[in-house]
């Protein structure tokens, strides 16, 4: 009898173990529960103040990529309405031509033959001079420039297309306003270059550039593309990469602009240059 007591003894303390045991689990798994409670919280508060930092500072950059867009928008709007005026023209062979505030005529065209091979490509356009199609106009997509009229027949248009290594444009960087001349990269359908741009004048890759309004062929702040990368030029000026809107081996349907005060502003400089002699 004595020898059953050391075992019955042994059975209650390992029964109490089990117990304690089995106690403890339990208040260990419901401690986890609430931790993990608390560190849910936790991590879900910091994840959304994260997240709501990340969205601002996102928001805050894709600015200037959604103004660049409303600028492209504006310009497809505008050449909506001036096909619409354009047929009301049409439609009412009474009506003098409309001509826009900046002293421009418009004419929606459709490009028949173009080239994009070669170092000298051009366009032909479905319109001529007797849809009032003149020498020396511009053309334009609602994305950007896409050449200028080289010669006119009666119902067709010759251009060189920007695609042209004879062919600038003055255009201008949005952030310091700098201005100097767009040139085909001649490599891709959607490059170009802009030269000349004084080391003084500081820009930032993404910068839109502009037609600058220098020019008598283009109106001013016409959306063309956005500024790359740049090199220095013997040491004094920039030459900016730019990455154009308009991809001109997608392209169809176009507008043609004429300057109507061309002639008198080639008169005025034609009476300077006879002045200075």
């Amino acid at each position: 009898m004595p020898k059953e007591r050391p075992v019955v003894s042994k059975i209650i303390n390992l029964a109490f173990f089990i117990l304690l045991e089995i106690a403890s689990l339990h208040m260990l798994s419901n401690n986890n529960q609430l931790q993990r409670l608390w560190f849910a919280r936790i991590s879900h508060g910091f994840m959304a103040k994260t997240w709501g930092t990340t969205q601002a500072i996102g928001n805050y950059f894709s600015l200037k990529k959604q103004n660049d867009e409303l600028a492209l928008d504006n310009e497809r709007l505008r050449e909506i309405v001036r096909g619409y005026e354009q047929a009301a023209i049409k439609a009412d062979s009474s009506m003098k031509p409309v001509l826009g505030k900046d002293g421009f005529n418009y004419i929606p065209a459709t490009i028949i033959k173009s080239g994009t091979s070669t170092q000298h490509n051009y366009l032909i356009l479905d319109k001529g001079s007797e849809d009032g199609v003149v020498e020396n106009s511009g053309i334009i997509s609602s994305k950007g420039v896409i050449g200028i009229v080289d010669a006119v027949s009666k119902h067709y248009s010759f251009a060189i297309s920007f695609l042209n290594k004879e062919l600038n444009i003055s255009a201008r960087l949005d952030t310091s306003g700098a201005v100097g001349p767009l040139a085909w990269d001649g490599i891709s359908t959607n490059g170009a270059v802009l030269k000349e741009i004084p080391l003084q004048f500081k820009y930032n890759p993404g910068d839109t550039v502009y037609t600058s309004g220098y020019s008598a062929i283009f109106p001013p702040d016409i959306p063309l593309g956005i500024a790359g990368e740049a090199k220095v030029i013997n040491g004094a000026t920039n030459e900016i990469s730019v990455r154009l809107f308009q991809d001109h081996s997608a392209l169809k349907y176009v507008t043609i602009i004429e300057n109507t005060r061309l002639s008198e502003i080639a008169e005025i400089e034609s009476r300077e240059k006879e002045v200075k002699k």
